[in-house]
């Protein structure tokens, strides 16, 4: 491998960013086509760009400068070359008693070094910077590049590693921009711990935002001009329609990102001035399949642990759309998994893979819906069924059906609370009777934001919790500040705020009496339910959150 690469790889190993199998399939594929196995590395998506620059930062004893330190005007304009610059992707910084600081990409190497010394005449200071971060900053700086220059993105779909490897890196040694332009965004997006990418195209330009904590926030997108071939990319990456531009299609990939791989559902939607793209990050590594690490108290999880023994009837996960229903139904059939219990699942989609569950998805499009699926997984003897979701009355009935025939039905349902489930079912035409009869228990459940523990800050207003019912006025609560490492938001991470009503006596005879929602929710109240607000104030009290953010999602 040469001594360079080998140093590198020893770094990366001890970091612990780099596994000896990685290296192996790098070495394998770079001796077929040459060059350095340290640059496959990050082209094939094995190790992040942003540990790459760490590796040979550590190994050359020079700073490693993050974007924020960039310069945001051109340093020396006219002494160096735009053309130059992005090749050897360089970046001056700043001017030192006479002498340039670039941020090099690559200061190993010695060609690009050598010319830029030329250049300006003397040696220049060197420091290493992240690619993607010098790229963004040349276009900021200099304008977008009139060619196609580097890409490091990775298909990793294809089983046969080392064939697709050499393809690729053959195919991209020139590294097409729309390539790089993709493999940015998603990179930077996993950085990010964003869940949704959103590409969105308007009259001349091109809005890149990223859903993170729930919250979109934008970053800096490409040129406009660059919008045809970056969705041409997308599309060959989730297998699409190249030539369909009128109606929405919807895909997945998975591709390697930052070392791991990583699944991405792909949707896209024509609209007035081109394909709007979202792109949805499906990361099992950041997604904690257990009901505790989600946020569920002790309380509520004993709760749903006492339905799970139940061997028939069926339970409800409610909530809107991006409140983690899917995710809750997922750590629940982890829980239930074993040799002796067999458990078929039918979603749209399927978003994580789970180790001994047969997961089914639906495909509307050759009339495979969730009513189909569920008459033919019936007669597959499961012990334990999941509903992604009751989208219709007759997956309604057959789910309810299912119930009453000795299946546990696991099931998620759109409606704002507990309560509301009893209504939005018996509306599908569910007769009370057996709807009283089957259920078991339902949970709704929200997504707040979690205070970042570096910059949380109590609230100087204590008189604030004594306002709030549920806080005693005596109850230290904090709010959200800001620093780097939530990007100056005051939060980091979400977690689940959430309410239980018990399909006991009481909730039996008000369904079969036809009880509206609010009758339902005031007499379970009186029963001692504890709500989604109630819950999340308990998180309030115990500094996990913010007043503010519990009174965002739930109502007192």
């Amino acid at each position: 491998m040469g001594d360079i690469p080998g140093q590198v790889a020893q770094a990366l190993i001890e970091r612990g960013v780099l596994k000896a199998e990685q290296l192996a399939r790098a070495a394998r594929t770079q001796e077929s086509i040459g060059g350095r196995v340290d640059l496959a590395l990050t082209r094939l998506g094995l190790v992040a760009e942003r540990d790459m620059a760490a590796a040979y930062a550590g190994i050359l004893g020079l700073p490693l400068v993050s974007a924020e330190a960039f310069p945001s005007l051109q340093i020396w304009p006219g002494r160096l070359s735009a053309v130059f610059l992005r090749k050897a992707r360089i970046i001056p910084l700043r001017e030192d008693t006479g002498r340039l600081v670039v941020a090099m990409a690559d200061p190993f190497d010695k060609d690009a070094c050598e010319a830029l010394r030329l250049a300006v005449g003397t040696d220049p200071i060197i420091e290493v910077g992240i690619p993607g971060d010098i790229d963004a900053a040349l276009v900021r700086l200099y304008g977008p590049p009139g060619k196609d220059s580097a890409a490091p993105a990775s298909n990793a779909a294809s089983p046969d590693h080392w064939a697709a490897d050499i393809q690729y890196l053959r195919e991209h040694g020139s590294e097409a921009v729309a390539v790089r332009l993709v493999s940015q965004i998603i990179a930077s997006a996993i950085h990010a711990q964003a869940s949704d990418i959103h590409i969105e195209p308007f009259d001349g330009s091109l809005t890149v935002r990223y859903r993170i904590d729930g919250v979109l926030s934008a970053v800096q997108a490409p040129d406009f001009m660059h919008f045809p071939a970056l969705i041409g990319r997308i599309k060959v990456l989730a297998a699409m329609d190249m030539g369909e531009r009128r109606k929405p299609q919807d895909g997945r990939c998975l591709i390697n990102v930052e070392g791991r791989r990583v699944d991405l559902r792909v949707s896209i939607l024509p609209t007035q001035h081109g394909e709007g793209v979202v792109l949805r990050i499906l990361d099992q590594t950041r997604a904690p399949l257990d009901l505790g690490l989600l946020g569920f108290g002790t309380e509520l999880r004993a709760q749903v642990d006492n339905v799970l023994r139940h061997p028939h009837g069926i339970m409800l996960v409610c909530g809107p759309t991006g409140s983690g229903k899917t995710t809750t139904l997922y750590a629940i059939l982890r829980q239930l998994q074993n040799e002796q219990t067999k458990i078929v699942s039918v979603e749209d989609p399927v978003e994580y893979q789970i180790e001994g569950v047969n997961q089914i998805q639906v495909r509307p499009q050759i009339g495979l819906g969730f009513s189909e699926i569920l008459r033919a997984a019936l007669r597959h003897d499961p012990d334990v069924i999941m509903v992604g979701e009751a989208r219709d009355s007759e997956t309604a009935h057959i789910a309810i059906q299912a119930a009453l025939t000795g299946h546990l039905v696991l099931c998620s349902l759109h409606t704002n609370d507990a309560a509301g489930a009893v209504a939005r079912l018996t509306d599908m035409g569910v007769e009370p009777y057996l709807l009283a009869s089957t259920l078991r228990g339902v949970v709704a459940q929200r997504l707040i934001r979690k205070l970042c523990p570096h910059c949380r800050m109590e609230d100087a207003l204590a008189s604030r919790a004594g306002a709030a019912p549920g806080l005693a006025p005596e109850t230290k609560i904090w709010r959200a500040g800001g620093c780097p490492a939530c990007r100056n938001t005051g939060y980091a991470g979400r977690t689940v705020v959430a309410e239980y009503m018990p399909a006991g006596e009481v909730l039996q005879n008000l369904i079969l009496a036809r009880a509206s929602s609010a009758e339902i929710q005031r007499a379970l109240a009186a029963e001692g339910m504890r709500t989604l607000h109630a819950d999340g104030l308990a998180k309030v009290a115990g500094g996990i959150t913010s007043l503010e953010e519990v009174l965002r999602v739930s109502a007192a």
